[in-house]
């Protein structure tokens, strides 16, 4: 007859046994210490990729672009569409006005080395990191919509007072705002303008008319009120925030008429070399401003979030694979 273990025995493996567990436990939570900074890390590295390279969030802080964006929305701005096609009227974009509406930024310098190697190297850095946070000082951003590029001939008005693209006329009430006409302007600006449009430029209005700083205003700023296209951050594309103004942003029927498409390609044929798809061509185009307010930098929830989702799988997999190389390999099996 088979002798059983003694009790003792049985209670000092049962005993050995959760001591292990609890081991193992403290060890894997120590690890996942350990490791959280290295998926900050990496989330931090997948989102300034994203807000630098794909999609950036901006926020409205005026009525310039009323009511197609209103104030504190928030919108999405695509940098890459435009390393695809050229940009088109009708387009909103958002674009740095620096060198054209704005004087140009002038890096602060100094005498100590220490610091201009800082500023080189670390500032840039630092700057982009609280750019994910919406930190970012100083721009000179804004949003507007695209009415002319390279090549075309707008003016305002025609006899029934509309703006009119390569002899055109835009019917644009679906997008003005409302009790505007397509030449009212504020105080002190004019409403009316006739020009060709240069070689690597574009001439910006707002969709708030009577409030809208834009490319009326600045006719005594460097382009005579048009922007570069080279200063094109990218296109606006859908309002995130808030839920209810929740709409892809779409460009106009008013832009998609038979001679406005056609003759605007032929003018984006000849500024090619202007920069319209060259290292420039994401452009800066700029969140729609009443009087002199700039657009602001939003936190920019998506990237941080995609950085988050992209990080974790990431670390995930890192960790099964150290885990399993870790692992003693088991060539026997256990005998029953």
């Amino acid at each position: 007859m088979a002798s059983r273990p003694a009790r003792g025995a049985w209670s000092r493996a049962a005993s050995g046994s959760a001591a292990r567990t609890t081991r193992r436990s403290r060890t894997r939570k120590r690890s996942l210490w350990r490791e959280l900074p290295l998926l900050i890390l990496v989330a931090l590295v997948i989102a300034l990729l994203i807000k630098t390279f794909v999609v950036q969030a901006f926020f409205i802080p005026s009525g310039s672009m009323e009511n197609t964006l209103q104030i504190n929305d928030k919108v999405l701005v695509n940098k890459l569409v435009y390393r695809m096609r050229p940009i088109q009227p009708g387009d909103i974009v958002v674009f740095d006005g620096a060198g054209s509406w704005n004087a140009p930024a002038v890096a602060p310098t100094s005498g100590d080395p220490l610091v201009r190697l800082y500023d080189a190297t670390l500032r840039p850095l630092f700057d982009a990191v609280g750019g994910l946070f919406g930190t970012e000082p100083g721009q000179t951003d804004y949003v507007k919509r695209v009415i002319g590029v390279p090549g075309d001939h707008i003016a305002c008005c025609d006899a029934q007072g509309q703006v009119t693209i390569n002899g055109v006329a835009l019917h644009e009430k679906s997008y003005l705002y409302p009790g505007n006409t397509p030449g009212v302007a504020p105080a002190g600006e004019p409403g009316h303008f006739r020009l060709t449009v240069p070689a690597g430029r574009l001439w910006v209005l707002g969709d708030h008319r009577a409030v809208s700083d834009d490319s009326r205003g600045h006719e005594m700023d460097p382009g005579n009120g048009t922007i570069p296209e080279s200063g094109v951050i990218g296109r606006a594309f859908m309002i995130a925030w808030p839920p209810g103004h929740w709409r892809v942003l779409r460009i106009p029927p008013a832009f998609l008429q038979p001679g406005i498409k056609k003759a605007s390609a032929s003018g984006e044929l000849k500024g090619l070399g202007s920069g319209a798809l060259g290292s420039g061509g994401l452009g800066s185009g700029g969140l729609g401003s009443g009087g002199s307010v700039r657009v602001k930098p939003a936190a920019p929830y998506l990237p941080l979030g995609a950085g988050v989702v992209g990080a974790v799988p990431l670390t995930y997999l890192r960790r099964r694979f150290l885990l399993r190389s870790r692992r003693p390999w088991r060539g026997r099996r256990r005998a029953d």
